[in-house]
């Protein structure tokens, strides 16, 4: 316990170095950057639902425009 007492202050002050220069974060910080994070990434990529739906639209135009294409030339 001595050796700490006796560090104290260049422990202190190291400790205030990194909280000014944001090396070390804290819990609030870092849920903050997390929700940023989470909202960008919602706003410029599609959700796997979205993606898997998108997909099977186009699954079903493919199927409708090959039976209109065998009806044409059937006819």
């Amino acid at each position: 316990m001595e050796m700490f007492v006796n560090y104290a202050p260049v422990i202190v002050v190291v400790l205030m170095f990194l909280i000014q220069e944001r090396i070390v974060v804290t819990p609030e910080q870092l849920e903050k950057k997390h929700r940023e994070i989470l909202n960008e990434v919602e706003k410029r990529f599609a959700t796997q639902n979205s993606f898997e739906d998108l997909k099977n639209q186009f699954t079903e135009m493919k199927d409708k425009i090959d039976k209109i294409y065998d009806c044409l030339i059937l006819q």
